[in-house]
């Protein structure tokens, strides 16, 4: 028999620290510089943590829930979340998509990520494989392994755009899902209908072939956080087997009250059964059901969200002198992040050159694009005018 492993954690856990999110990595570095130089002192573009507050209805919305509560408010709930507030979020997309959709469409999560992780939960054999267009939020990797997946890197062109014949490169019948996260984390760049379109073709195709559909999962939580008036296009009336994900944390500025919701087309064969499988792995992964009190303040709070233009602000102040000092940049438009070309092929140690000035970044190989470097423009704008400089140093530095 083989030895027993010595590590009192599991093997997979094991590789999993050793290779832990860069993201992650740089906002414990970002902490121990601020402790011992002062926050004034670091320019920390590490972490996507939304900077703005919650519009201020949520906090009377808030006050009103508890001031004056129900019986058993806080007693646990359907695993799939409050029929009202499932029905509220239906009605939305009803009206969105020009689908019918209904509550028994709409699984209340907790956040986007628990979203992801029922939705593979769901569909996943051991072995089975998830696509991913890069870049791609660095966290796919560790979704699809926790449900015995692997994920599969489909590239695409310099502007990030989906690329159909790179996906069919790396379709196999193994190959039970494909994610896309538009506006996507980190190049903040939004998929248009004719590539989404092309996408579902592809898809379908695919789907004869292999004799059962490839769900296409579209990671949403940035889809209010649009600049320069572009629109993000809804994939449901383009393709059957589309399941949205998303959550709050951004547009209403809510990303540690964890609520989401994953929302199944009306379209998509044997849907009921994916719902079910999707219900109950919200019960068997631990989630039970998303946070009650925040589920019964979302229908409060209809067309209520934080500043976009801020955001917008914000990239703007960071883009042009950028460019001008000589970085390479497709211009989001959407998210909070920045995407550049790293000035030196190894953006690892672009990384670190930026770190010695207290400058913190993420490098582009941890969202599968190795050669870029991520900025969270999750900042004070007087962050991004002590930091300028500071990119203008360490390019100079690193091209010698």
């Amino acid at each position: 028999m083989p030895a027993a492993s010595a590590s009192v954690v599991s093997d997979a856990i094991r590789q999993s620290l050793e290779g832990a999110s860069w993201i992650r990595r740089m906002f414990e570095e970002g902490a121990r510089l601020k402790a011992l130089h002062g926050e004034a002192n670091v320019c920390d573009f590490s972490l996507g943590n939304p900077i703005l507050d919650p519009p201020p209805a949520f906090r009377a919305t808030l006050i009103d829930l508890l001031s004056h509560p129900t019986p058993g408010m806080h007693r646990y709930i359907p695993n799939a979340g409050l029929p009202e507030t499932r029905a509220f979020v239906a009605a939305q997309l009803a009206e969105a998509t020009g689908l019918p959709y209904a509550a028994q469409h709409v699984i209340m999560t907790v956040g986007a990520a628990g979203a992801v992780n029922i939705a593979l939960k769901a569909l996943l054999n051991p072995g089975d494989e998830v696509v991913a267009f890069a870049p791609y939020f660095v966290e796919y990797h560790y979704y699809a392994a926790n449900h015995g997946g692997t994920l599969v890197r489909a590239e695409t062109g310099a502007a990030f755009q989906i690329d159909v014949p790179a996906l069919e490169r790396v379709l196999t019948p193994r190959t039970r899902a494909v994610l896309v996260n538009s506006p996507n984390n980190p190049s903040g760049v939004v998929y248009p209908l004719e590539r989404l379109e092309a996408l579902a073709a592809c898809l379908e195709a695919a789907g004869r072939r292999f004799g059962r559909p490839i769900y296409l999962i579209a990671d949403e939580p940035y889809r209010e956080l649009v600049f320069d008036g572009v629109t993000v296009p809804w994939i449901p009336p383009v393709y059957d087997h589309t399941l949205i994900v998303t959550s709050y944390s951004k547009d209403l500025g809510l990303p540690a009250e964890r609520l989401g919701y994953a929302a199944l087309s009306p379209k998509a064969a044997e849907g009921a059964l994916m719902l079910d499988a999707m219900v109950l792995a919200n019960r068997v992964l631990g989630f039970v059901n998303a946070p009650a009190l925040f589920q019964r303040a979302l229908p409060r709070l209809k067309g209520q969200k934080v500043d976009v233009g801020y955001y917008q602000m914000l990239r703007d102040k960071m883009l042009k002198p950028l460019r001008e000092m000589g970085y390479e940049v497709v211009t989001p438009q959407g998210a909070f992040y920045l995407f550049p070309k790293s000035p030196i092929p190894d953006d690892v140690a672009f990384v670190r050159a930026a770190q010695a000035e207290r400058l913190l970044l993420v490098p582009g190989s941890g969202f599968g694009r190795a050669g870029h470097f991520r900025i969270a423009l999750c900042v004070q704008p007087e962050v991004i005018d002590r930091a300028l400089p500071l990119f203008d140093k360490v390019l100079r530095q690193v091209r010698g």
